[in-house]
């Protein structure tokens, strides 16, 4: 193989070797030698650098506008800022997650990337302008109002196009067998003891409203992120920015983004709504630099989210378990082997999935909590570990969300022989007999009934405390399900 070319570039440490053929500089080949901490599986995520890019294509133009930079330049800049964040350049983003806690060595990459990008475009033409990092790119910016404002368009952008849609999925998917299962009569369970009956459609309708509660919390916590830092550059103030380019960059992005929506990378292969992101200006600028609390309260809405799908998943799991010793009351899709050692045993494996999900998003809360917590005097230094784990969630509860959905709730199905079995062996029916025959007489026919092994209607009869007739009439299963007479879904 033969040996790499190299180039040698300089900044204020000096000058440094770099492979002739890479786009970024200095600063990102030191942070690069200086912190290789799992930089083959915690670099800097993608939708981080490609918010930046976007950040940076609407900054040149406002820049070029009050005559801040050259026309030219900033012509470059966006051209070269479209080829980062549609994807194109990729490779020349190598930083791991774990370097400064403000991202600067990130903000330094996007910004060498750009102006190399910039450069080779200017020179194609034959002009002679040249764009530099610091002075055009990152013109009106500091890293610790340009990152923290990237933090929150990408997980606004995510959290909108990505985690918003899955459940709206999963949600669909589940109505559809709310009413194919709503008048499949079975029995409730509290305690993991019987209880009254209920039908199967009610069982899952619940888990449809906590899910449409978690969609409304997620909602309001995204208008939070949807305030954004830029403006503030180093500590709040505004300094080397000027008044209105903090409204100018939000109008730009919130634009850029509702263009990019069927182009960019973060849509992925999402289908359904989209709702409008519209950016506005941090209230207070020193707030939004030096603490992530919109982050920190969407982040909640996640763990929320995640208790949700944690028990949807386990009780699908324990409803389904058997097929011949267990619940048995829910059929899940066979969808592959389970066992390497047990031939035809089938797996809640969607289940099992979901459910380490969700306790790895609870994780995840765990550390945006520590993370949001550590902010000190006018910066919050944790930023990377906070933009990490806020976008991992994000993908997880998308990702995972749409997979159960489409190959578990899909295809469910309910065992009703063994569901109406456990319905007519029932004791919890006696609840229907108690305003007619009082408490302390309907729990001694339960007790008998149990004990002697019978239903609750034969012991009824043998105790000669009402007829057959009169208890068909007074224990009805579905009228005990809809007391009310509303079989409608719920």
């Amino acid at each position: 193989m033969p040996e790499r070319q190299l180039r040698v570039v300089e900044d204020s440490f000096g000058k440094i070797e770099l492979p002739t053929d890479c786009h970024y500089g200095a600063q990102t080949e030191r942070s690069r030698r200086n912190f290789p901490i799992c930089m083959d599986t915690d670099r800097m995520p993608l939708p981080v650098i490609y918010a930046l890019a976007m950040l940076k294509e609407v900054a040149a133009g406002i820049n070029a506008k009050y005559k801040r930079i050259d026309e030219l330049q900033a012509e470059a800049i966006v051209t070269a800022c479209r080829d980062v964040y549609l994807g194109k350049l990729d490779k020349e983003f190598p930083l791991s997650t774990w370097q400064t806690g403000s991202g600067t060595q990130t903000n330094m990459n996007v910004n060498e990337v750009i102006s190399h990008k910039a450069n080779e475009i200017l020179c194609a033409k034959g002009h002679q302008q040249r764009v530099h990092p610091n002075d055009h790119v990152n013109c009106g910016q500091s890293t610790n109002d340009i990152f923290p404002t990237a933090m929150h368009v990408c997980v606004a952008v995510e959290t909108a196009w990505k985690v918003l849609p899955s459940l709206e999925r999963l949600i669909e998917a589940l109505l559809n067998k709310v009413v194919e299962f709503q008048n499949i009569i079975k029995i409730g369970r509290t305690h993991l003891q019987d209880a009254v009956p209920m039908t199967v459609g009610q069982e899952l309708g619940a888990f449809t409203s906590q899910l449409n509660q978690s969609i409304s919390f997620i909602k309001r916590q995204l208008s939070c992120v949807c305030e954004l830092a830029i403006g503030g550059t180093a500590v709040g103030t505004g300094l080397n920015s000027f008044e209105g380019f903090d409204q100018e960059m939000c109008d730009g992005i919130t634009r850029l983004v509702k263009e990019a929506s069927h182009s960019y990378p973060f849509r992925g292969d999402q289908t359904g709504s989209l709702i409008d992101l519209i950016f506005v200006p941090a209230e207070n600028k020193f707030a939004a630099l030096s603490g992530h609390d919109g982050l920190l309260q969407l982040s909640s809405a996640f763990n929320a989210t995640a208790t949700v799908l944690f028990k949807l998943a386990n009780d699908f799991a324990l409803l389904s378990s058997g097929p011949s010793c267990g619940l048995g009351e829910l059929l899940l899709p066979p969808n592959e082997p389970g066992s390497s050692i047990m031939p035809g045993k089938v797996n809640p494996t969607q289940c099992e999935a979901l459910s380490m999900v969700a306790v790895q998003v609870m994780g995840n809360h765990f550390t945006v909590t520590l993370a949001a917590s550590h902010g000190q005097l006018q910066l919050n230094v944790y930023k990377p570990i906070i933009i990490a784990n806020m976008l991992h969630s994000c993908r997880l509860i998308s990702d995972a969300v749409r997979c159960f959905a489409d190959n578990c709730v899909s295809g469910l199905q309910v065992n009703s022989a063994q569901i109406g079995r456990y319905v007519r062996q029932s004791l919890m029916l006696v609840t229907a007999l108690s305003p007619h025959i009082g408490y302390d007489r309907a729990a001694c026919l339960a007790k008998h009934a149990h004990e002697h092994g019978l239903t609750l209607r034969d012991a009824a009869i043998q105790l000669q405390m009402m007829s057959p007739e009169e208890f068909d009439r007074l224990v009805q299963p579905k009228v005990m399900a809809f007391p009310f007479g509303d079989s409608s879904v719920v």
